[in-house]
């Protein structure tokens, strides 16, 4: 067998396993790996912080279901990264950071750069490892990538000390491939048991989570759905596992990121069959509430997933998809004709509890923007936002009909995340239209990000919710009877934004009426198609609006007249 540089053994599994670009920033200690990369078919972007890396490998993973990777030399840069493993821990989603280390000899020696970066990382990792033999470097890379995409997906981390990268191991990649990744398929006798619920109940009502997108179970989420003409609900990271405009779609219930009629709906159910959900605290707010009198039926691919918020009455290890599958199977020979009253009753509390958005007010008020987001993008666009008052009014407000379409960082909630993730996304589906909802506080968090988008030309539109405060925060402190230290406005705007996509070398606009944002979206999305560069629609907006939320299902308070 050939002797090869141990670096290029590593880019030809790479390469092999699906990846045809990457996110990072060269460093001395991952030299060796950037000379193999050099005359290899893999794109690389060079970010502008390691941080941003991580978070466009993660926009390129939810958009394409493979396992992103971010690269990084020694010491800072991977501890840089660690918020990106983070979010993607939190939110299931697989990406492989490589980080660049010190020789071996020297690591117990303080040398320069050199930090224990595997037990930094092993908190917010499915794996974290440090390659001490360059002979192991193929079967630890295969080995992290079945390990990102198995069971429950997440982040992994390998660190190269440098004398491990420069060495020759014996390797042909003509007879090397991918480790199987098995399918996690339901006990069957716990597919009849959640069939006899679900049959026996008066008002089901089937819960989505972000594990029917990872999962890729909307197919057979909606077979199921109409053959038993039961409702389905979405988690925030379900969102887009159903679509919106169909007659059982039931909303989002929630504290935060809800709809008035959806939490109605879900506090008249009697029995939730809940798939890849993990039941978080802005979903469920009070439990007492949220569990009621109703049964549920939890559904997880991961065991410790199960009882882990509170106990169900049926708990069933599974895939979405291969559980969904099974019960489609398990239909067969059985009654399922169920009366419409509970799809009627649907229908009537949409239509007696909307939230208002056709406001015409000046300043701008939020909803009067996903208004327009709405009518204007198609069902194909992507969508990414982050954390704060605007994505509890997009989940509010915001519809989305596909799944992978609509990507939110869901548990860890860094802000500065959108432009990074909307870089992934478009270097994931260069046809496709990419919008980045962010708002003013989060969009300066990775704002340098930027200059990669401009470099490598990668266009999308970011449409900016400006009030000019940490909104959420604000809104937050009214508890406090306080509004401290969360106003960020000074001079007439605050930051000039448009000026700093400027300095990019991209472009934006400032909108003040709400008459003027559908033909400000218009020339963004020409303006991108031109320059190939992010562009901005800055919306001015009500300064000290809130946001409906509480802290039960029940108690959500409304700040806004109904619709």
């Amino acid at each position: 067998m050939a002797r090869v540089p141990a670096m290029q053994a590593v880019v030809d599994v790479l390469a092999d396993e699906g990846v045809d670009v990457a996110f990072g920033c060269p460093g001395a200690a991952i030299l060796p790996l950037y000379e193999a990369l050099q005359g290899s078919d893999i794109e690389h972007l060079v970010v502008r912080h390691e941080e941003g890396a991580t978070h466009m490998a993660d926009g390129w993973a939810r958009t394409t279901g493979n396992v992103g990777v971010a690269i990084g030399t020694s010491g800072p840069a991977g501890t840089n990264m660690i918020t990106g493993l983070y979010t993607a821990h939190a939110d299931s989603i697989p990406i492989l950071c490589i980080t660049g280390q010190a020789a071996s000899a020297k690591l117990h020696q303080e040398a320069f750069q050199a930090v224990d970066i595997v037990e930094i990382a092993k908190p917010v990792t499915k794996w974290a490892v440090q390659v001490k033999e360059a002979a192991q470097l193929p079967w630890i890379f295969r080995e992290a990538f079945r390990v990102a995409r198995s069971g429950r997906p997440g982040p992994v981390l390998i660190d190269l000390p440098i004398d491990v990268q420069k060495q020759e191991i014996e390797w042909d990649r003509s007879i090397d491939s991918r480790l199987p990744v098995s399918a996690v398929h339901p006990a069957p006798a716990r597919v009849e048991r959640a069939l006899d619920l679900l049959l026996a109940a008066e008002r089901p009502l089937i819960l989505a989570g972000g594990g029917v997108v990872l999962g890729e179970a909307s197919g057979p989420l909606l077979s199921v759905a109409e053959r038993l003409g039961v409702p389905v609900g979405v988690t925030l990271m379900g969102k887009g596992s159903f679509p919106e405009d169909h007659e059982l779609f039931a909303g989002m219930a929630g504290i935060q990121t809800s709809q008035r009629w959806a939490n109605a709906a879900f506090l008249e159910s009697d029995l939730v069959l809940a798939l890849g959900a993990r039941f978080g605290d802005r979903h469920t707010g009070d439990l007492t509430v949220y569990r009621g009198d109703r049964k549920f039926v939890h559904v997880d691919i991961e065991p410790t997933q199960l009882g882990k918020v509170f106990g169900p009455d049926l708990g069933v290890v599974s895939g979405t998809r291969e559980f969904l599958e099974a019960l489609l199977g398990a239909l067969d020979g059985r009654e399922t004709t169920r009366d419409r009253t509970w799809v009627k009753r649907l229908s009537d509390l949409k239509a007696q509890l909307p939230r208002r958005e056709d406001f015409d007010d000046r300043p701008i008020k939020a909803p009067r923007v996903f208004k327009e987001l709405n009518e204007f993008y198609g069902p194909e666009t992507y969508f990414v936002t982050a954390i704060g008052l605007y994505q509890i009014w997009s989940g509010q407000f915001q519809r989305a009909q596909l799944p992978r379409h609509y990507q939110v960082c869901g548990q860890a909630g860094p802000l500065g995340w959108e432009i990074p993730a909307a870089i992934g996304v478009k270097k994931a589906r260069p046809d496709a239209e990419v919008v980045g909802v962010v708002g003013d506080y989060s969009f300066q968090f990775l704002v340098e990000e930027l200059a990669v988008a401009a470099q490598y030309d990668v266009g999308f539109v970011l449409v900016m919710l400006n009030n000019e405060y940490l909104g959420l925060i604000r809104q937050s402190e009214l508890g406090y009877a306080m509004n401290y230290q969360v106003d960020i406005h000074y001079d007439d705007h605050g930051t000039d934004n448009v000026k700093i996509m400027e300095a990019y070398g991209c472009s934006g606009t400032r909108v003040a009426d709400p008459a003027q944002i559908r033909s400000s979206l218009e020339w963004a999305r020409k303006e991108a198609e031109r320059t190939r560069r992010p562009v901005l629609v800055e919306i001015m907006i009500e300064r000290e609006a809130n946001a409906a939320m509480g802290t039960a299902l029940d108690t959500v308070r409304e700040f806004e007249a109904a619709g």
